[in-house]
């Protein structure tokens, strides 16, 4: 895999890693404050995610990614 690819699979994952830690972190929140920074999180996480996920499959069109 070309390391272009590798970092957007690493980013692919590190957004996941963030959707994980608001969903944990909002689970055992105990002030609204926290729930604003989760819900920041989450929505981060999802907007990077997603810039990824069509960075990668432009890759794909491409035939430059490689499993």
């Amino acid at each position: 895999m070309k390391p272009c690819d590798e970092s957007i699979k690493e980013t692919i994952a590190l957004a996941e890693k963030m959707l994980k830690a608001a969903d944990k972190g909002d689970a055992v929140r105990e002030d609204s404050g926290c729930g604003v920074l989760y819900g920041i999180l989450r929505d981060s996480a999802f907007k990077i995610k997603k810039l990824a996920e069509t960075e990668r499959d432009a890759h794909i069109r491409k035939g430059w990614w490689k499993d």
